[in-house]
């Protein structure tokens, strides 16, 4: 056990899956069925204000009581919890070590020497874990494996520990969000060729986390602070309303399909409602970032990777015609991830096409636990 962040990697289990965030709480809970995974429970419920500041949790007393709550009203009866941190939260490294050098060798150098090294923290301050890779022969022709290191700080594991325990439920499993993402996508993944990238973009509450990922594995991560809340807030303001935290509204919208170079110049925009004018911008706004990560990454990794698809997730990922809207912006074939198609569940209730991308945390974390 490397502290507090454990089980990085799945192993099998039983239990709840609950996805924390700064505007909804996500639970879930799946299971085998022969050789097939069906999803027994999902549910969620909206997170009041002032119980996550800029996306950390600050009231954990709060929140464990609507984790337990929403449970109990749901009728789900659960010991233990996988859970994830966000991206933004944690520190993911790729590190290339000697290929000859055994289990116990690796631990203790990525654990004395290694971790240190990338951290942006003192290593006393941070709970990590590792994975072993694929071997890789470097640019000097040296055979290497490559080492995964996850690491957020104790500060942050402490509080989710703290919520959960007023929740009543242990802490089986923490992991990064993205990585639950891409859990529920793995099939789809598997279509690229290992040399071939894709950008995971998952529109959150605040903020989108970026991932840059190749053969399955994030090679770069990059979080911005355009998300969910800032698409109402410009919608809302531009059309005088009262602004709200709820992402429910934006469920129903789709972008409408108008020349990129419209959005800057208000050519061709008169069928447009000043309120979707403000929320295109920012998606704009948005784009323009996703493009400055992907020509950062590009230009240190250009000649051994090729980018094939923008993938989107997250609650905001669901816009319709979004897909459409960062295909035309940044050249690049974009699809919104189903993370309930990818899974192949068939769920008793009705999941729109627009909240499907929102549940591929929730779901990951559930696998992890069948």
């Amino acid at each position: 056990m490397l502290n507090r962040l454990k089980n990085l990697f799945p192993r099998r289990g039983n239990g709840v899956a609950i996805e924390l965030g700064s505007e909804r709480i996500n639970i879930a809970q799946l299971q085998k069925k022969g050789a097939d995974l069906t999803l027994k429970h999902l549910c969620s419920a909206e997170v009041p204000e002032g119980i996550f500041e800029e996306g950390r949790i600050v009231n954990t007393q709060e929140l464990g009581d609507l984790i337990r709550a929403t449970l109990a009203e749901n009728k789900i009866q659960a010991t233990h919890v996988s859970t994830s941190v966000p991206m933004r939260e944690a520190t993911i490294k790729l590190i290339p070590l000697p290929a000859e050098l055994n289990d116990r060798e690796i631990r203790d150098l990525i654990l004395n020497q290694e971790a240190a090294l990338y951290l942006p923290y003192p290593r006393e301050e941070v709970d990590l874990d590792y994975q072993k890779l694929d071997l890789i022969v470097d640019e000097d022709g040296l055979d290497k494996v490559q080492v995964m290191l996850a690491a957020t700080r104790k500060e942050i594991t402490d509080s989710y520990i703290e919520t959960f325990k007023h929740a009543g439920l242990k802490v089986k499993t923490l992991e990064i969000s993205s990585f639950s993402v891409l859990r529920t996508i793995k099939e789809q993944l598997r279509q690229f060729a290992p040399q071939e990238a894709v950008v995971l973009i998952d529109i959150e509450f605040d903020c989108t986390e970026i991932a840059i990922v190749v053969n399955g594995i994030p090679q770069f991560n990059r979080t911005v602070p355009i998300g969910t809340f800032q698409l109402q807030e410009a919608l809302s303001s531009a059309m005088n309303l009262p602004v709200t935290r709820s992402s429910e509204a934006l469920q129903d919208i789709t972008i409408p399909d108008i020349p990129v170079s419209s959005i800057q110049t208000s050519a061709n925009m008169d069928d447009v409602n000043p309120g979707m004018a403000a929320m295109m911008r920012i998606l704009a706004e948005l784009a323009d970032e996703v493009r400055r990560s992907i020509d950062f990454y590009m230009s240190h990794n250009g000649q051994d990777f090729k980018l094939e698809q923008l993938l989107l997730a997250g609650p905001g990922g669901g816009l319709g015609q979004l897909d459409l809207f960062f295909t035309q912006r940044l050249s690049i074939p974009t699809t919104q991830v189903d993370p309930i198609g990818g899974l192949g569940l068939e769920p008793e209730m009705d999941i729109p096409i627009s909240q499907r991308p929102g549940l591929g945390v929730v779901l990951g974390l559930g696998m992890r636990e069948v």
